[in-house]
């Protein structure tokens, strides 16, 4: 395989993971102002509830095809510990520790991904990847810093670790199911187990739909079909087309994203330490993406071989 073929393989893998990215960052400040009228497990119940019910009906009509009955304990399992663990453990931390503390903690998961996908796929993790994903944080904690977060780590703290370590289990353990089972009907299986997984949060919701605004209703649908439908959408099939490694790089241009659409859109200041900081993280992610083109392919990851098995 030659160099031009492997750039021209990965640019629409990369493309949709900037999309998904996209769709995630503009998602900070609806969960913001959702959370004025519901719980972080109440938010997130919600939000996957209403994307589990638009899913249904193409479901219901043939148009998206589930995984095999033989993947679903695998694909429940991911689910919960992906979007049910993930979404409850952030969302509490959220609630008492600082943004910024949450948004360093949080960048770990590229590198936790690449270490993963490294044992559990045989992804080959290069010395120009490793260097790139170090300066990649770099860049992270400098946006932090200029966006005018404090970085106060406190006990809820771990919170944020388990959030890691379960989206990182999440995008390296579903690889060898999505090169047998379509992106789309893997998303939405994920979707509707991670539903499931929040179910016994929903005691209250009924009666905080009641009295929540307009508005903030709005933002939830929002949240359901922007950043949990299209985002997990694109970032799976991305996923399935790419290293995991070399996908999750993009998660740490998540923050100064988040900061423009905030600027954008609620007029938040964005300060020149912080767009330094996001030009150094996006920088790291460039490096990083090089640094996968130019792993030697002799060995293919145990997520190719599968893919190649299952196209026969």
């Amino acid at each position: 395989m030659n160099l031009p073929s492997r750039n021209a393989s990965l640019a629409l893998p990369l493309i949709a993971a900037g999309t998904a990215l996209l769709f995630w960052s503009s998602s900070f400040a609806a969960i913001a102002y959702g959370l004025r009228a519901f719980s972080p497990a109440e938010l997130s119940l919600l939000r996957f509830g209403i994307a589990s019910a638009f899913l249904a009906l193409p479901v219901a009509l043939g148009a998206i095809r589930l995984p095999p009955l033989r993947d679903w304990p695998a694909v429940a399992a991911l689910a919960l510990i992906g979007m049910t663990v993930y979404q409850l453990s952030l969302g509490y931390a959220m609630t008492r520790i600082p943004a910024g503390a949450a948004a360093v903690i949080i960048a770990l998961a590229p590198g936790v991904t690449a270490a993963l996908a490294a044992l559990r796929l045989g992804e080959t993790l290069t010395a120009r990847m490793g260097v790139g994903l170090a300066v990649a944080f770099a860049g992270v904690v400098l946006v932090t810093l200029g966006s005018g977060h404090e970085l106060r780590f406190e006990p809820m703290a771990l919170l944020v670790l388990i959030a890691v370590f379960a989206t990182s289990t999440y995008f390296v353990w579903q690889k060898p199911l999505l090169a047998r089972t379509d992106p789309l009907g893997f998303t939405t299986a994920s979707i509707f187990a991670g539903t499931l997984g929040l179910l016994p949060f929903g005691l209250h919701l009924p009666e905080k739909i009641a009295v929540a605004s307009t508005a903030q209703l709005v933002s939830v649908s929002y949240l359901a079909l922007g950043p949990t439908v299209f985002g997990y959408l694109c970032w799976n099939w991305a996923l399935s087309r790419a290293p995991a490694s070399t996908v999750s790089s993009f998660l740490y241009v998540q923050p100064l994203l988040a900061g423009l659409i905030a600027w954008l859109w609620l007029g938040q200041t964005l300060g020149a330490l912080a767009i330094a900081g996001g030009v150094l993280a996006i920088g790291g992610v460039v490096l990083t993406i090089r640094g996968s083109r130019a792993a030697p392919p002799k060995t293919p990851a145990l997520g190719e071989r599968i893919a190649c098995a299952g196209a026969r």
